[in-house]
């Protein structure tokens, strides 16, 4: 009876060392995946402000002038992501996530024009500081690239959708 209590006990302990491994394996993983997209994001913003100062230009993806979207094309080939071309096709991808839950990496959509529900505008948060303190990088039709405040008046009205494409 000794014999077979001890080896159930063995055994409990066994099942209890290969779950614990497992976990701990699990959470390797976890916090592998996590460090793995912080090093995605950090490229993606240290290429987008590599670019801060360049004048506006539709359609344009140089240094001599570039847009919304043309910016964000070229800071996601740092990691090689391939985004689609305009902020309207860019809009569709990732997944979508609340503006308050918004991280670095993430993009921002804007309707700027005179239909306010077409996307029209996009930015990459470069930084959140506080719930209403969260910095963006986007080519401005006037300033060119520049960072600015999620939360301003402006941002604000025309803001219709944050996703994320870069995932643990």
């Amino acid at each position: 009876m000794k014999l077979l209590f001890r080896l159930k006990f063995s055994q409990k302990l066994l099942l209890q060392a290969l779950l614990l491994s497992g976990i701990f394996l699990l959470s390797c993983a976890s916090q592998k995946k996590a460090r793995v997209r912080e090093e995605k994001v950090g490229k993606v913003i240290q290429t987008a402000r590599m670019y801060t100062g360049v004048p506006y230009k539709y359609g344009g993806t140089t240094r001599s002038g570039m847009d919304c979207s043309g910016l964000l094309l070229n800071a996601f080939r740092a990691i090689d992501y391939p985004l689609p071309r305009t902020s309207e096709a860019q809009s569709k991808v990732g997944k979508e996530v609340k503006l308050k839950e918004v991280q670095p990496g993430d993009l921002v959509f804007f309707a700027t024009g005179k239909r306010k529900r077409k996307i029209t505008h996009v930015g990459l948060v470069t930084e959140k500081k506080a719930k209403d303190n969260v910095k963006f990088i986007h080519a401005s039709s006037t300033l060119g690239v520049v960072e600015a405040n999620l939360f301003a008046d402006y941002y604000q009205k025309s803001f219709r959708e944050a996703r994320r494409v870069i995932e643990k």
